[in-house]
């Protein structure tokens, strides 16, 4: 007969070899967590590390492993630390030690885990996705000192924000944060928003997003701009932000790319690529609304600065008349009395001297008459003619003809300088031109 032993027999010699073997040792392993799950009663987390070959799927290795006590301990401070939640599919850099018991077979367990190790492989794959991004679109991605120009960032928002397409998750708490900010804002603006949903989770999932910014695009609205935006969550949360098609749609995208992603320890990608960049989903809510409050104000400011400047105006274009009518009534009222002395004496030679002293007089009265005419119509042309130099001088003196020539304002808030007042560097200052206002500082004052 046969010579056997026990299974127990033989796990103890094999317990027994490996604890030989491996018992005092410890090892840093790089490989990749599955099959997750995590215990809270008890603190313990249960997995196995994998490795793949690296062009593809294929499992080269695989190993059951578990962590409590320090073990879990040094996982919850490495999910503090990155932001990462230790689960599937994380590429991690592990301390274990190799044990084996004849109940549960062979197993790795978890002493310690790199923090640095994962940090540096999320950089790892951004920077070489800001590399490709550079190298493969230059025509509409540059980099100048440490600020990325692209399309999207290049172009202007307009003054006044209201018909928006909205692009996140319909479960977003972010979103209804969003949402809210705009709708309950305590200045009453009213926005059309175009909502286009889809998951924000995952980098698989930056297709989907793509084709939703196509879908944007393609509808043929003119939307103001388009808002991109995601509540908070683990770092890994955020990869499908750092995908090279996604960063590169956001780039070279023909409407503004708001970014409210909520996250606040490092920019995304496509934070980098966008027009605007803004931490939260109501970041991007209250910074439309300031954008629009803003040209609001301005709009007040130049009404305001509109009537006053035409109330001046009229005045003194009123006190110029008054004096004008002042001046030509007083002429007009010497001329009559002069006229009627005249006549006055003219009455009394008549009565005086009759026959041919008469038809002298007569003569004389018909000269009178010619000269009266002659002079009243004199008068009243040059009369008119002054009347059309200070209208003219009124036209030229506006400040609006002004402008238009070429001449502009200098102001320090509403206060207009003249020339004898001196601006001293760092001041700032507003140049006010016909079409428009230039905001400056004053570099450098020289005397001519």
């Amino acid at each position: 007969m046969e010579k056997h032993i026990k299974l127990s027999e033989l796990t103890s010699r094999i317990q027994r070899n490996i604890d030989d073997a491996f018992a005092s040792h410890a090892f840093w392993v790089v490989a990749d967590v599955t099959n997750h799950t995590y215990k809270a009663a008890n603190n313990y987390h249960y997995f196995e590390l994998v490795e793949k070959e690296p062009m593809s799927s294929r499992i080269v290795a695989k190993i059951a492993g578990r962590a409590w006590g320090a073990g879990a301990l040094r996982i919850e401070r490495f999910e503090q630390s990155t932001g990462q939640r230790f689960s599937n599919n994380v590429h991690v850099l592990v301390l274990v030690m190799v044990q084996y018991t004849p109940a549960f077979g062979l197993q790795l367990n978890l002493m310690d885990i790199d923090t640095s190790f994962t940090l540096g492989q999320f950089e790892k794959m951004r920077l070489a996705t800001l590399e490709l991004l550079l190298s493969r679109n230059p025509e509409f991605i540059q980099m100048v000192g440490d600020h990325f120009i692209t399309k999207n960032k290049q172009l202007e928002l307009k003054p006044v924000m209201q018909h928006l397409a909205v692009l996140s998750s319909d479960t977003s708490a972010g979103y209804q944060d969003f949402r809210h900010t705009l709708d309950n804002n305590p200045w009453g603006y009213r926005f059309i928003i175009d909502d286009y949903f889809t998951v924000v989770q995952g980098e698989g999932n930056a297709k989907n997003l793509v084709a939703r910014l196509i879908d944007i695009y393609e509808s043929g609205k003119p939307y103001d701009a388009v808002i991109l935006i995601r509540g908070g969550g683990a770092q890994t949360d955020f990869l499908i932000f750092d995908n090279y098609e996604l960063s590169r749609a956001v780039a070279r995208f023909p409407i503004p790319v708001i970014t409210g992603i909520g996250h606040q320890k490092n920019e995304t990608i496509c934070d980098l690529m966008a027009n605007t960049a803004l931490k939260t989903p109501t970041k991007a809510a209250e910074f439309i609304l300031a954008n629009n409050r803003l040209f609001e104000d301005r709009l007040i400011n130049a009404q305001k600065r509109i009537i006053i400047k035409t109330q001046q105006t009229i005045q003194q274009h009123q006190r110029r008349l008054s004096s004008l009518k002042s001046y030509f009534v007083g002429d007009v009222l010497g001329l009559l009395q002069h006229l009627q002395s005249a006549l006055s004496r003219l009455s009394g030679a008549v009565l005086a001297v009759p026959g041919m002293f008469l038809q002298n007089k007569e003569r004389e009265l018909r000269q009178v008459q010619k000269e009266l005419k002659a002079n009243a119509e004199d008068l009243i042309k040059t009369r008119s003619a002054n009347l059309m130099l200070f209208e003219t001088m009124i036209r030229l003196m506006d400040p609006v003809h002004i402008l238009r020539k070429g001449f502009t304002l200098i102001k320090i808030g509403d206060r207009i300088i003249t020339n004898e007042e001196a601006l001293h560097p760092g001041t700032e200052i507003t140049i006010q031109r016909a079409a428009d206002e230039v905001k400056a500082i004053v570099s450098q004052t020289q005397e001519k």
